[in-house]
């Protein structure tokens, strides 16, 4: 059995969990280190075959409508959030971000109908959010009463959206970025360094259960969610900029490693995140950390999830874990890499993963306002050259505070759905060629980086004896060149079609130089093309 929450809060060691027990039916095939985890891991084909997930990264801090981290930057005065926070809702001294949790009610969330969508889009896994930097668990915790069933929406979120994914043919997956709300949340400890509330502490530092009494959080203690008072801000800091110059020396640092003298929080997180893997049972687990969570802790969780995995399945290894920053091959083959908002150079021999979001993590009104979304364009390309490099991208579309879509993003998601309809036979269950592909644009990593594709750059990907040629966007001339296919030595081309267009195939000739192919007018205001090659010798 799992340990009490009073076990849970007393003295224990700080270093690695194993002394917990495991469930009586679990293998001992995967142990908690790199090296046994590496030699004993293999990518599951479902992964590798997906290419593309929806990510519903989704919580109470939607609410404000102002983009993400407004749990931690309502507290800081002087940024834009505060401002917002201090004109929308009051004081953060009086009404704080458990207050925004309580005005999260989902009214219009309909999980269903958003789930239709993500499927007719391409989608072949879904992740839904399981707890955020501002340690709020959005299904029924066991270990954080601060959770999606007892206060906001009242509805198991997590759970609702498994059994919608699994209805619909998805792999289901859960991200976990919590092991950071010991540092991320301490600005709520903190205070106004100038101003008429100069030095009143915020809510965080002085509730405690005793306040919620007759409250719509009554019996809960505010000190769960934001975490207990474990790096607060000195008193006597009088200026904006001694206040920033504290958080930039202390929580302003991305701290991967424990809370010092504090290990009923890194047992809490593992707990919590157990309990989510034991009740869902996803296909993947997305950690917002580089590497893994707390070291050896987090080898810990992952061993377990491993070895649950083939429990669940029958002796099969079904399961992903994503970890950021993987600084060894070992690791690499440990779990699947996930590189935020950027991108790598060539084809990764092992399994990797890329996450963006049309737009702010968390759903930023101002941003739709200004038209500032990625366009079509940009996630196909993106897409392309990531399934190019052996990668999947795990996009992320916000949802509104109230659960639903804005009109942008629902005619983003209507135009995905187009696009994969007629091109997905050149992504989805394909590999890597001999190469990643051509073309003169320099790559990036960093995509806010990337200057933008041409006609003349173009992605190879390969299926069942079929070469795949993905051109980033039409040529004005209506003729491509492909030097990679000059002469014979990378294959002999038979025939090429254009998806999407049935019937004559297309005109083209191989010579010394290129493979030159005549194409036919665009047929619509489709944002790149996909071609399949057959032919000898091309795979």
């Amino acid at each position: 059995m799992l340990l009490t929450r009073r076990q849970l809060l007393g003295a224990m060691p700080a270093a690695g969990l194993t002394a917990l027990p495991a469930p009586a039916a679990e293998t001992a095939a995967f142990q908690p280190n790199w090296d046994n985890l590496a030699a004993g891991y293999r990518t599951p084909d479902w992964f590798c075959d997906a290419k593309l997930g929806l990510w519903a990264h989704w919580g109470p801090q939607c609410v404000p409508e102002v983009g993400d981290w407004y749990g931690r930057f309502m507290y800081m005065q002087g940024h834009r959030m505060y401002d917002h926070h201090l004109k929308t809702y009051g004081h953060p001294s009086q009404t704080g971000f458990m207050e925004i949790i309580g005005r999260w009610q989902a009214e219009n969330w309909d999980p269903a109908d958003l789930m239709r969508r993500y499927q007719r889009a391409g989608a072949r896994y879904f992740v839904a959010m399981a707890q955020h930097h501002d340690n709020f668990d959005n299904f029924d915790s066991r270990w954080q009463p601060w959770n999606a069933t007892r206060v906001g929406p009242k509805r198991n979120i997590v759970g609702i959206w498994e059994k919608l994914a699994r209805r619909a043919g998805l792999r289901f997956g859960l991200s976990n970025h919590g092991a950071h709300a010991w540092h991320w949340f301490q600005t709520a400890y903190g205070y106004d360094p100038e101003g008429p509330k100069a030095g009143v502490r915020y809510d965080a530092h002085r509730l405690t259960r005793a306040d919620g009494k007759g409250t719509w959080w009554d019996g809960l203690d505010p000190q769960d969610l934001y975490g207990g008072p474990m790096m607060v801000p000195p008193a006597g800091l009088t200026s904006l900029k001694s206040m920033q110059d504290w958080h930039d020396a202390h929580t302003g640092q991305w701290l991967e490693t424990p809370p010092p003298g504090n290990p009923a929080f890194v047992k809490s997180w593992y707990l919590r995140a157990l309990d989510a893997i034991e009740k869902y049972q996803p296909d993947l687990v997305y950690f917002d950390n580089y590497g893994l969570p707390f070291g050896q802790v987090g080898l810990d969780l992952v061993a377990r999830y491993y070895n649950l995995s083939r429990q669940w399945h029958g002796g099969r290894m079904e399961a992903v874990v994503n970890g950021k920053r993987l600084t060894t091959e070992t690791q690499r083959r440990a779990i699947v890499e996930d590189h935020e908002r950027s991108f790598v150079d060539d084809i990764r021999p092992a399994p990797w993963q890329t996450c963006t979001c049309i737009g702010q993590w968390h759903y930023d009104r101002p941003l739709y306002e200004r038209g500032g979304y990625k366009s079509l364009r940009q996630v196909v390309q993106s897409l392309t050259d990531i399934v190019s490099k052996n990668g999947n991208l795990l996009l992320s579309v916000p949802l509104r505070g109230d659960g639903s879509l804005d009109d942008l993003e629902i005619r983003f998601l209507d135009g995905l759905a187009a696009w994969t309809a007629t091109n997905g036979e050149a992504i989805f269950a394909t590999r890597p060629w001999r190469r990643y592909g051509e073309g003169p644009t320099r790559f990036a990593q960093d995509e806010a980086k990337q200057a933008p594709f041409t006609a003349a750059d173009l992605r190879f990907t390969t299926k069942a004896g079929h070469l795949y040629i993905l051109a980033m966007d039409w040529p004005a001339d209506g003729r491509l060149q492909v030097t990679s296919l000059a002469g014979d030595t990378n294959g002999v081309v038979d025939r090429i079609d254009l998806l999407g267009r049935d019937g004559t195939p297309l005109p083209f000739r191989q010579t010394p130089a290129a493979l030159e192919i005549t194409l036919p007018d665009r047929p619509n205001d489709t944002p790149m093309l996909a071609l399949r090659l057959s032919g000898r010798g091309l795979v």
